[in-house]
Parts: C-alpha cells; sequence; structure tokens
C-alpha cells in the first residue's frame, strides 16, 4: 500500500478543534493546468517534509519550491494546514484503494492467499515514502487532521469486515468488529515500525511471511482453543 501506514495508513482521524485554521482547499482544480499546479504545490510539499521535517514547512517556501507566486498557492490552499490535509488525504485514499482492488480482486480466495497478498502490499505502501509516512503520522498535530481520515479508515474497516464475514466459518474470533480493528492495527504498526526503524527486516520475504503467519495464527488457530489463555493446561 502505500502509503502510505499506513495503512496507519493509515488510519487517519482528527478532533475538530474550535477557532482553528481552515484545513480544506479553498477551491478545487477542474482545469488540466490547475491540476497540475495543483500536483506541483503537493509534490513540493512532499520534498520540503522528508528533507527537513514539519517544523521547517512554510507555505512560501512551498511555493518557491513549487515555482509559483505564494499568490497563486493560496487560491488552492489558504494555509499549511490545508496543505497537510490535503497530503494525509492523498495517502490514506491510495491506501484504501490497494486495499479495496486486493480484496476485491480476491473476495472469494482463502485466508492463506488473501492475508499474504495484503500484508506484501501494505509493505511496499509505507515503503514508498517511508520518510513522509513517518512525518504524515508523527509530526502532523492530529488537530489538524481532517473528519476525511476517518472515512477512508471507515472504509478499509468495512471491506476488510465484509471478507471476514465471507470467511466467518473458518475463523475463530466471532465479533468481526474487534477483529478487523486487531488486524489493521497490528499490520500498520508492525510495517510502520520495520519500514523505519528497521528497514533491513523488509528486504526479503521473511518479515511479510512472520506478519502473514502470525495473523493466520491469530484467525485460525487461536490458543484459546486449547482451554487456557496460554494454551498450556
Amino acid at each position: 500500500m502505500s502509503k502510505y501506514s499506513y495503512c496507519q495508513l493509515a488510519f487517519y482521524s482528527g478532533i475538530l478543534m474550535p477557532n482553528k485554521p481552515a484545513t480544506t482547499p479553498r477551491k478545487l482544480p477542474k482545469q488540466e493546468r490547475s491540476r497540475i499546479t495543483v500536483e506541483a504545490i503537493l509534490e513540493a510539499t512532499t520534498h520540503i517534509l522528508v528533507e527537513e521535517g514539519y517544523q521547517n514547512a512554510n507555505t512560501n517556501r512551498i511555493a518557491n519550491r513549487a515555482g509559483i507566486s505564494i499568490g497563486s498557492l493560496y487560491q488552492y490552499f489558504p494555509n499549511k494546514e490545508s496543505l497537510m490535509t490535503a497530503l494525509i488525504e492523498q495517502h490514506s485514499n491510495e491506501m484504501v484503494e490497494l486495499v479495496e482492488t486486493k480484496l476485491n480482486h480476491l473476495f472469494d480466495s482463502q485466508l492463506e492467499i488473501v492475508i499474504p497478498e495484503l500484508v506484501t502490499a501494505l509493505v511496499a505502501a509505507h515503503a514508498i515514502h517511508p520518510r513522509l509516512h513517518q512525518v504524515l503520522s508523527e509530526e502532523i498535530p492530529r488537530s489538524g487532521r481532517s473528519p476525511q481520515m476517518q472515512k477512508a479508515y471507515d472504509r478499509i474497516t468495512e471491506l476488510l469486515g465484509a471478507y471476514l464475514n465471507r470467511w466467518r466459518d473458518r475463523i475463530h474470533p466471532q465479533n468481526i468488529d474487534l477483529t478487523v480493528f486487531i488486524l489493521s492495527r497490528t499490520v500498520d504498526s508492525l510495517c510502520h515500525a520495520a519500514v523505519i526503524e528497521y528497514p533491513n527486516f523488509v528486504r526479503n520475504s521473511q518479515f511479510e511471511r512472520e506478519v502473514s503467519n502470525l495473523l493466520l495464527a491469530y484467525l485460525t488457530n487461536l490458543s484459546s482453543e486449547s482451554g487456557s489463555p496460554c494454551g498450556h493446561s
């Protein structure tokens, strides 16, 4: 997935704060020239975030990096917060599209096929822009994130829930909402930590296999079957 946790992909929800700066674009690009300008602005924002972090990103520097005037930038984005929101939404939508494509294509496939496919896709998504993913998930104030992030997360939980309901007779957890929460947060946390903190783990397929085995064991072979929480009598 992409990117971006991620899975945190993913997983970004905001709290509306009183009198906070607007976090939505001033206008949406309709013509090709406008779309190119917006893409240049977002690309410039990405470069500055990746190279220098959130604190050093400001609209003047972003406009200069994009090769446009600050007035042109303000035609589309009223402030820094709206730029961050646009990037997070873009990142989240890529993750949703990735999960949706995989699950729609493999909806009738068994767990042993789908889980490894999803893990592989999410690792790849996190690895595309690992530094950007880190900045978006760790440095941007939560109060600046828009409710659209929650919509992205809701869409992913809906897709995973539908798939797990399809195979309910094969999985042990019967609380689907709780199972989706555990699966999504586990995968996102592991992928994020591996890509950012231990990149050598994801340079071969062992990491993906281990994560897939962990999830499959949770879904299909819970230790509670043996009669005790730890699997011992």
